[in-house]
């Protein structure tokens, strides 16, 4: 069994939907927030405390891996999860949107993509073939397709080829999967074009893929423009199979999403802003930099119930962030992995009492909510 994918509850009258989700190594409940560990590690987190946090799925990155430290090192461990010392599953990212976004120089053919090392401009190659492989090599327990993810405001006529070209790929991916392989996901391309995006789910879907995904956005649009389209295309991806919105994102935006139908998301945004001094509440986001801090003795947040709000005061990790001392981003970074774990939780529990839509509209409000206070 590479994948097993079961719906449970149903908004009545909406799009949310709960489900269990089981890879060969263990099963996760959706909708599912997997955090993002790039380059083998989820930033200042100890894998033990993921575990503790109740996340079983997270992102690895073969782009990153493969340049460093390089897949015969990790084939030494026998895999991703032994290298990091991780029992939960991993899906990886096929690469290609880093390829597209970070390579120093980056040709394209119909065979494969050239590029240059963002790290010290060393010539790699990769082809749908080759990501696969790689891909193996990591031991995912969900692989996704090489794809091409061109800029949204790219030409019509480019996102129409790179479409095209996307589902090309996809069939080679699938060709060049082996039985040790795992789980893979077909990608759904096609920019802001709501035409163009029916048209290639429907190639995509009709590909023999344990999941699918929606690719392409999140990268400059803006929430607007990503939920016309995700409003639009998620509720007619299969209802049978996983619906995994890429990078993404921003907790009113995974709300927003799971009442268009989506289960899975992943994105940088709880490590990248706790490193930043940014941490999650349930009022919207503070900045713990601000001096309206300085000799706050209440935790991040009073009702929290994570290892850094059960100890620790606003006052200390202003402190810690001022003096750049690095237990400041351990802390920031278990508080916003652990409202990311209960704002799932809370989705899921809704769902389950059919009142997700009504919760969601309240949600959004507060979780939006700009900080009331001087920033001096």
């Amino acid at each position: 069994m590479r994948l097993k994918f079961e719906t449970e509850a149903h908004e009545p009258g909406g799009q949310a939907r709960t489900g269990l989700l089981e890879t060969r190594r263990g099963k996760v409940e959706t909708p599912v927030f997997m955090p993002v560990g790039t380059g083998g590690t989820v930033k200042a987190i100890d894998p033990q405390e993921l575990v503790e946090l109740k996340f079983g799925l997270i992102l690895g990155n073969t782009y990153h891996l493969m340049l460093r430290p390089g897949t015969e090192v990790i084939a030494a461990h026998t895999g991703l999860h032994k290298f990091m010392g991780w029992s939960g599953s991993i899906l990886t990212d096929s690469g290609g949107y880093q390829v597209f976004s970070l390579a120093a120089l980056c040709k394209i053919t119909e065979d494969q993509v050239s590029f240059r090392s963002h790290i010290d401009g060393s010539l790699y190659e990769l082809s749908p073939e080759r990501a696969i492989e790689i891909q193996q090599i990591l031991g995912s327990d969900i692989m996704m397709v090489l794809d091409e993810c061109p800029p949204h405001d790219a030409e019509p006529a480019y996102h129409q080829k790179s479409a095209a070209r996307t589902s090309r790929w996809a069939k080679r991916c699938l060709a060049a999967r082996t039985e040790a392989g795992g789980a893979l996901f077909g990608i759904v391309q096609g920019g802001l074009d709501l035409g163009l995006r029916k048209s290639h789910l429907e190639e995509i879907a009709a590909i023999d893929f344990e999941g699918l995904a929606l690719g392409g956005l999140s990268v400059g649009e803006g929430p607007e423009l990503m939920e016309k389209v995700v409003s639009e295309i998620g509720p007619q991806m299969p209802k049978d199979k996983p619906r995994y919105l890429m990078g993404v994102g921003l907790p009113q935006d995974i709300i927003r999403a799971v009442g268009h139908g989506i289960d899975m998301f992943d994105c940088v945004v709880p490590t990248r802003n706790a490193r930043n001094g940014q941490l999650f509440t349930w009022d919207g986001p503070i900045q713990i930099r601000h001096a309206c801090y300085k000799e706050d003795l209440g935790p991040i947040e009073p009702d929290c119930e994570c290892p850094t709000c059960r100890r620790f005061s606003r006052a200390y990790l202003r402190h810690l962030y001022i003096s750049n001392e690095i237990l400041g981003v351990r802390l920031n970074t278990l508080h916003n992995l652990h409202f990311y774990a209960r704002l799932m939780e809370r989705i899921r529990s809704e769902i389950a009492q059919a009142s997700y839509n009504k919760w969601a509209k309240i949600a959004l409000v507060r979780l939006q909510h700009l900080e009331n206070e001087k920033k001096v």
